[in-house]
């Protein structure tokens, strides 16, 4: 629940301050509670930042030593210069339905910008259409945008593997797909971020996948266990999450895949759309 609504340009500059800087599992949890709760981080005390992100207060000194400042106070300045200098916009303005998609559009536009450097989502491409088989993780909400991208990515790769059900299951269907040539896992992680996905990332890598995760943040629980980070926001101005820019990346990334091997992606359209007229599928 980070960087959407009216809170999104402060998320955006909240976010900023910790690109490029690494930082530990523990000091990541305390980076998503600040871009979660941006609106406010700036005024919240290093015991409720603590409180927040389930570290202790030293942790939270710690945090804002690796981001260049003498202690928590000096980064609570800097958060206050960077939410107080965020424009409004138009994302304020209409009734809160207005609003929401106004947040939504938003988020697109910040996935715009994010997608300046096609060098990474080329290579990204590349990486996953590769893997034969290709998992593909989406457990709880991200089901629905893993069943989706998977729809679509049959028709241009040989063998892509949905893994939308946890329990034991789950990982014997991961060291399934490795045992028979996988290289590489596409996984959507999503809030509130389930424990299974997150025990799915980690399997996955043990069983030599190399892990590329479309999640809402830069900050995400699933940064620690993926190598390739793909962020796209998620919107919570509704009474359940709006996950337009997440879908929007997951074609972006099957459009990459799509340009990888565009020889036999032409090909293997050519003759879904000879199957599909031979059985008159589709009405138009």
């Amino acid at each position: 629940m980070n960087e959407e609504g009216t809170s999104g340009a402060s998320a955006d500059r909240v976010l900023d301050l910790v690109r490029g800087v690494r930082l530990t599992p523990t000091q990541r949890r305390i980076a998503h509670s600040l871009v979660q709760h941006a609106a406010t981080a700036a005024y919240l005390s290093a015991a409720e930042v603590a409180e927040l992100a389930g570290v202790s207060q030293p942790s939270v000194t710690r945090f804002a030593v690796a981001l260049g400042h003498d202690g928590y106070p000096a980064l609570r300045r800097r958060l206050r210069e960077l939410t107080a200098a965020a424009p409004g916009g138009a994302a304020g303005d209409g009734n809160e339905l207005q609003r929401a998609v106004r947040a939504e559009i938003g988020n697109l536009e910040r996935l715009a910008d994010r997608l300046a450097d096609r060098g990474r989502i080329a290579e990204t491409g590349k990486l996953l259409a590769a893997s034969r088989p290709l998992p593909v993780l989406g457990l709880r909400a991200a089901a629905p945008l893993a069943a989706y991208f998977a729809y679509f990515a049959a028709k241009v790769h040989p063998d892509v593997r949905v893994l939308d059900d946890g329990g034991s299951l789950l990982l014997d269907r991961l060291e399934q797909a490795a045992e028979a040539g996988a290289s590489a896992l596409l996984a959507f992680v999503l809030p509130r971020y389930p424990r299974e996905s997150l025990d799915a990332l980690r399997a996955a890598r043990d069983a030599g996948l190399t892990v590329v995760a479309i999640t809402d943040s830069p900050v995400s629980p699933a940064g620690e266990h993926a190598e390739v980070l793909l962020p796209a926001a998620v919107g919570t101005d509704l009474v359940f999450d709006l996950h337009t820019a997440p879908m929007t990346l997951a074609m972006v990334v099957l459009e990459a895949i799509c340009d990888a091997a565009p020889a036999e992606t032409q090909r293997r359209l050519e003759a879904f759309e000879s199957s599909a007229a031979r059985r008159q599928l589709f009405l138009g």
